[in-house]
Formats: structure tokens, sequence, C-alpha cells
């Protein structure tokens, strides 16, 4: 939690002072905490609505000026302190202390806060894909054939698509936020056996019938009733050589 030394403002102050204000004082205050060897430089602290939480710090003109999305702006003092803690030690390339990496991360995975990145998401960032239609395969035919196969035709269609780039380390993925299953392009190819493909989406398709589950700081995405679900694939050992297979070529 917060340090008696750095909790500076009185409760009137801080109700009548600017976000970004608040937030820059932290800043010189955890630098002087850190003990950086150097007086701290001045701080220039922006609320950005950014799609996401991300946040960042440079050296700039002498002065550290620091981006934090916007989500954050009224987040409690000890989730700047620990803020502040992070992104000082990642830029004067000190250890991240364990307990302000665990404390962030902990009101990020709050309810709260997750549905409210969900919502950012959603609204302010983009889903880069190219149409389902690509010039091999077909990922709504596909989508369709397993839906009726496997979820007896009643999972609702997310919005599918082929990516725009190309991934040796991702097939596929699923963004919750913008309800979207994106396939790697790489497979719509007539050298990639169809069985690869529809494993391919079946996972997907799987992260939409079984969330995301969060306790604390764990964050289960393969969770026991998807992996049951997943072995009941038809070809699922034969698919997962294939993907193996592909993965190494």
């Amino acid at each position: 939690m917060v340090s008696d030394q750095l909790l500076f403002y009185p409760e009137k102050v801080m109700k009548e002072a600017e976000p970004a204000d608040i937030a820059a004082e932290m800043f010189r205050r955890v630098f002087a905490a850190l003990r950086l060897g150097t007086a701290a430089p001045p701080v220039q602290v922006r609320y950005r609505p950014f799609a996401n939480a991300r946040s960042s710090i440079r050296l700039q003109g002498g002065g550290l000026q620091v981006q934090i999305s916007d989500i954050l702006e009224n987040a409690p003092p000890f989730v700047l302190e620990a803020l502040a803690h992070i992104l000082l030690a990642k830029l004067y390339r000190r250890r991240v202390s364990p307990s302000h990496a665990r404390e962030y991360r902990q009101y990020l995975n709050t309810t709260e806060i997750r549905q409210t990145v969900q919502k950012v998401r959603a609204t302010r960032g983009r889903k880069l894909m190219a149409p389902a239609k690509g010039g091999h395969y077909d990922l709504e035919l596909i989508f369709n054939e397993l839906n009726f196969a496997y979820f007896f035709g009643l999972m609702a269609r997310p919005d599918l698509g082929w990516s725009v780039r190309s991934s040796r380390s991702t097939l596929g993925h699923y963004d919750w936020s913008h309800n979207a299953i994106v396939i790697n392009k790489l497979l719509d190819s007539g050298s990639v056996p169809r069985l690869a493909l529809e494993y391919v989406m079946f996972h997907e398709m799987l992260h939409v019938r079984y969330p995301v589950e969060h306790a604390g700081l764990r964050r289960r995405i393969h969770t026991p009733q998807f992996k049951e679900a997943e072995r009941k694939f038809s070809g699922y050992q034969e698919a997962k050589k294939l993907l193996r297979s592909l993965s190494g070529r």
C-alpha cells in the first residue's frame, strides 16, 4: 500500500487538484524515494484516451513525459504509486518491485476495470482483419459446419476474418472486446489440410463458449471445461500433429 511518506496531499487538496498534477507530484516523490542519484527532473503527466490501460514514460527535453490511459484517471493513490514505481524502474533499468507489480496487476484485474477496458477497446479500438472469404477457404462456411456439429447450431456467429499479417506464433485468436475470431492467413492455402484449419477455428469457438476466468492475480484462459470440450474434436490427435508440422515448416 502507499507509504506514509507518499501520502502528500490532504483530502481537500486531493479533491481540488487536477488528476494530472496529483500524478506528477506522485512521480516526483517516487523518483526521490528510488534514490536514482540525481534530482528529480520536471514531470509532465497527461491522461490520454488510449484504447487500453497502457501507460508510457520517456525522458525528453530534460524532463519526464508520462502518458497514462484515462482509464486510470480516478485510480486510488496506491495504484498510481505502484505505476510510478514500475515506469520509473523500467526507464532507469532498475528491478521492478514485486509488491508494486502485484498491486498494479490486482487493480487491473478487478471486475470493474476489466469491464471498463473491454468497453474502451470496443469503442476506441479498431479490429483489423481481412474478409472471411479467403483465397482458398471460407471461414463462415467452416464456422457454420462446426457450429452445427459441436454446438447444435446455437452459437451466435462472431465477426470472422483472416489476419492482415502472417504470424508463425499465433494461428488464431478470439478478441472478446470486438467479439471477433481472427485466423492466421497462413492457413488460407491449398497446402494446409482442412482438418488443421477446422481445429484452429474450433479452438477459438471454444474461447467464445468458455470465457477467461479471473481470480485474484490468476487468469485462466484454458479452463478444465475448455480442455475437456477440446478433446471431443473429431480428429483431435491428427489435427494436433498437423499443426505441429505446420509450425515446424
